[in-house]
């Protein structure tokens, strides 16, 4: 019998690193969603994570996950882990 594919198959997911400076203050900003370009202009525009509003956000950083799931999970380790942030947060 053939296997049906599920729509979450056939998408793609992203986790994805933002960084923003403003003077001295370097943050980053760490998510998964199906659409970076997207993704990126809605926290520019006010509209994404509450702690994100009233910065400018650049892409520093992303990788492609096969399924949600897994893109969830390199969201929360890629949260702790604090010297790959680090290391991102030098070159804004």
């Amino acid at each position: 019998m053939p296997v049906i594919p599920s729509p979450e198959h056939e998408m793609q997911f992203f986790v994805y690193v933002l960084g923003s400076k403003r003077k001295t203050d370097r943050r980053t900003y760490v998510g998964w969603t199906t659409d970076l370009n997207k993704r990126v202009a809605q926290h520019n525009a006010g509209r994404g994570a509450k702690s994100t509003r009233g910065r400018i956000w650049i892409l520093l950083y992303s990788e492609s996950c096969a399924t949600k799931r897994e893109a969830m999970s390199r969201e929360w380790y890629i949260k702790r882990d604090k010297a790959f942030r680090k290391k991102l947060r030098v070159t804004i």
